[in-house]
């Protein structure tokens, strides 16, 4: 038998050629760092970063031109007073403690320790009727609410408060819940307007349908907070519509007046609609500490009568592994008699932060909102830009804000000031007002 000898040299050629190319591709790409796997496209949607990095940025880059400067910040609502004794005392003796044979845990129940999913209950529930094994202790607010995005999947509609707190959209444009950004919001999101005219609390005559709905009272930024009969007709809202209502009460305790309630399961029916997410950020300087809890009432159930509860369990015993147990020795303490009394004076101090803020731009002629019920300050600059007035104010101030329109196509012509620092501060910050703003009318 004979071999066909120039089609073998011919093969093996086109062999090592192919051999060359693959390696020439896996050069270039090794080169250039990329690998073989696609961006989520959702990402692509986001149109900048997130907004307080942004704002983060910014203020590092005026610091920089300005090394002199002593920049006040009013913009992120971070706390900034030192946590009450009574609270980090019970922190101490807890990370104490775990270096004792007594006193060292491991894993805790990922849902919370009973002590005060109990505590929770009882506090701020036992007269909304929640049981503890309804309440979901966790890292926070902000985490729940990605995570209650991955358990609803990216198939459900999606409104929102206009304006509102960014993160309720941007995880749902990441969940890929939306369409894309159309130059004023994106597509498929539901923005329910809330301005002066309607007294920060949506038209729902005008509103379209939706799977959920997110909903922050009091609102943050415009510092809103719904009435009594403002959130029966949201609650009957979603239940007409059979919409899941998510609930954001992470300022709940700064509610002076007695007409708007500090949960919604206050509101007959809620319990068959809503889930409620709140924190111990803003009552007890917990922001760099971490805790939070979630409700989902055992009532609240799927169109095919699953009940939410039993997911909602799934989710957190499978992506989280619980809060930390020091942690959670600090938030029990807040809510005994001496932690509660803390806390209280603490919120009552940012409170009063607010009503300075309040009085100096209600005195200079700004038409102002919020600060009652809330730690925010809403103050409107109409017909101009809301990045234009935050650099401008940074400009002339060295005072850091939150432009309106980072939260929503409606705050634009605003920005947000919060209360949340020193006193000394805040004075500061009132005197360099006044000195480049001055009186208006």
């Amino acid at each position: 038998m004979q071999l066909n000898v120039r089609s073998t040299a011919s093969g093996a050629r086109s062999s090592t050629r192919s051999r060359r190319m693959t390696a020439v591709v896996q050069a270039v790409a090794q080169r250039a760092g990329t690998i073989d796997v696609q961006r989520n496209e959702n990402f692509g949607k986001l149109r900048a970063g997130y907004l307080f990095p942004e704002i983060a940025r910014r203020r590092k880059a005026h610091q920089e031109k300005n090394p002199d400067a002593k920049i006040i910040s009013l913009g992120i609502g971070d706390t900034t007073e030192p946590l009450p004794k009574y609270i980090a005392d019970a922190m101490a003796k807890a990370a104490a403690g775990l270096a004792t044979r007594e006193g060292y845990s491991g894993y805790g129940a990922e849902q919370g320790q009973g002590a005060l999913r109990e505590a929770v209950a009882s506090t701020f529930y036992g007269h909304a009727g929640r049981a503890a094994d309804e309440i979901f202790i966790s890292d926070g607010s902000k985490c729940d609410i990605a995570r209650i995005q991955m358990m609803f999947g990216s198939k459900p509609t999606v409104a929102v408060q206009d304006p509102s707190y960014p993160v309720y959209v941007d995880t749902s444009v990441m969940m890929g819940m939306t369409g894309d950004h159309n130059g004023t919001g994106f597509d498929g999101i539901e923005y329910m307007v809330c301005n002066p005219d309607n007294h920060f609390f949506p038209d729902l005559s005008k509103a379209k349908r939706t799977d959920i709905i997110f909903f922050c009272s009091p609102n943050n930024p415009t510092g809103a907070a719904a009435t009594r009969a403002q959130l029966t007709e949201l609650v009957n809202f979603a239940r007409k519509n059979g919409s899941i209502l998510v609930y954001d009460a992470a300022y709940a305790l700064y509610i002076s007046n007695p007409d708007c309630p500090k949960t919604i399961y206050e509101i007959p029916g809620a319990d068959e609609v809503a889930i409620e997410t709140c924190s111990f950020s803003k009552y007890a300087g917990f922001t760099g500490v971490r805790l939070g809890w979630t409700v989902v009432p055992k009532a609240l159930k799927y169109a095919n009568g699953e009940p939410v509860h039993a997911d909602w369990n799934r989710v957190m015993t499978t992506c989280f592994n619980g809060a930390s147990n020091i942690v959670q020795a600090g938030g029990l303490a807040c809510l005994q008699p001496e932690g509660l009394k803390e806390m209280n004076a603490m919120i009552k101090f940012y409170k009063e932060n607010a009503q300075i803020l309040k009085t100096t731009f209600t005195e200079m002629g700004f038409s102002v909102y919020g600060g009652d019920d809330a730690p925010y300050i809403w103050v409107g600059f109409p017909g101009k830009p809301s990045w234009d007035v935050f650099a401008e104010i940074l400009e002339r101030c060295n005072i850091v804000t939150t432009p309106g329109s980072g939260f929503g196509p409606a705050g634009e012509g605003f920005v947000r000031a919060s209360a949340f620092g020193s006193r000394e501060n805040i004075l500061e910050a009132v005197r360099r007002f006044k000195e480049a703003y001055g009186k208006r009318n």
